[in-house]
């Protein structure tokens, strides 16, 4: 076997486009589109406090394997919270940024983070570029080393590692082979099968009618339409917008493929969207906005809308985003989703690996209590 070295380069850009894509497959968010995006658009940079480190391994001038990784000047637009710790730090007078998060940006997705072109070295790759991801960290005198929505083999493999593994919650919509949303509705509860009917006739009742737009339907000026819902619905919650119209537009143009608008219209007047991207399997909830309230018009765009396309094109899965106890009543179930965790500092390292151990028993109980509140009539 060739002799493998190692690379660090400042973005997803730098790299040769299809080599990375053999890496990422079908992953709609590891896409060199979908990061070039990011990059390109100005949403990811070190002006926003994402500088990027990717770190990559070669065979002579084939990519045999890559970790997406940031150089962190905030914990914002990662979806696992860590800002306790860094006031933690603050207060005993330890700087926590910058660290170093592998991750992708405003993604709460699960998937590879480190991804390898070859099975067969897959679990000698793991080490290579997760040691390296920590010699990184120390080497640069980095308080941190975080990863994020991993999948189950990597995050074995950072345990092992010594890192402390952290878990949480997501929901999920699984299609156990309906033919249409009432043979859906049928397996649930009465009393949550009588609230999503009641909702969707709020919606009907008025008179709100829905486009499903794949990428390659959908127009420049519907993308600009969702940006404006987008950015509207996070003013209202005080929340500036993470990303802006530049990303979302070259979004349109270059994964027509893999994304989805859904835009409620009242009398052919647009009022709101929602932003979905999916492969042959899943169906991946994003972002949402709307220009005026009216009663269900959020369950109905972001939720019953796309469980409609899952059962028009026999996909299996429909991950809603993150956090959303409030989808249970829905039709969605909860899954365990992992993150992994080094700090340079040994008596922080060791509080917060008590802290997670403890936090990880109560996530453990609540997810279990919620499998016990199952909607479904059948468990």
């Amino acid at each position: 076997m060739n002799k493998l070295s190692l690379k660090i380069y400042p973005g997803v850009r730098a790299i040769p486009a299809e080599q990375w894509q053999t890496l990422a497959g079908d992953d709609p968010f590891l896409s060199h589109s979908y990061l070039s995006a990011l990059e390109a658009s100005g949403s990811v940079s070190a002006e926003t406090g994402w500088q990027a480190r990717f770190l990559t391994l070669w065979q002579k001038e084939k990519l045999t394997a890559a970790m997406p990784l940031y150089l962190k000047h905030h914990s914002f637009g990662e979806f696992v919270f860590d800002w306790a710790w860094a006031e933690a730090y603050q207060a005993q007078g330890l700087r926590y940024y910058p660290k170093l998060l592998c991750a992708i940006p405003f993604t709460p997705v699960s998937g590879k983070r480190i991804l390898c072109g070859n099975h067969k070295l897959a679990r000698k790759v793991r080490t290579i570029l997760t040691t390296a991801a920590l010699e990184i960290a120390q080497q640069q005198g980095l308080s941190s080393l975080h990863c994020l929505f991993l999948q189950t083999e990597e995050q074995r493999e950072m345990e092992q590692q010594g890192m402390i593994i952290r878990t949480d919650t997501q929901f999920h919509w699984h299609n156990a082979g309906y033919l249409h949303f009432d043979q859906f509705l049928a397996e649930l509860k009465h009393s949550k099968r009588k609230r999503i009917r009641q909702e969707r006739r709020q919606v009907q009742r008025a008179g709100i009618t829905f486009r499903h737009l794949t990428g390659q339907q959908a127009s420049p000026d519907d993308w600009a339409f969702f940006y404006r819902c987008y950015t509207h619905t996070r003013q209202q919650y005080h929340s500036p917008a993470a990303l802006n119209e530049n990303f979302f537009q070259r979004l349109g143009r270059t994964m027509r493929q893999q994304t989805l608008l859904i835009i409620a219209e009242n009398g052919g007047r647009p009022i709101a969207a929602a932003l979905n991207f999916f492969t042959a399997s899943v169906l991946y909830g994003r972002s949402w906005g709307a220009l005026e309230f009216h009663p269900g018009l959020h369950f109905e765009t972001c939720y019953y809308q796309a469980i409609d396309f899952c059962l028009e094109r026999g996909i299996k899965t429909f991950e809603g985003g993150a956090q959303g106890e409030h989808k249970l009543a829905r039709g969605f179930l909860p899954v365990t989703t992992y993150s992994s965790h080094w700090l340079a500092q040994p008596q922080f390292f060791n509080a917060i690996k008590d802290y997670i151990a403890r936090e990880g028993e109560l996530k453990a109980k609540y997810r279990n209590d919620l499998r016990q509140r199952s909607p479904f009539r059948r468990q």
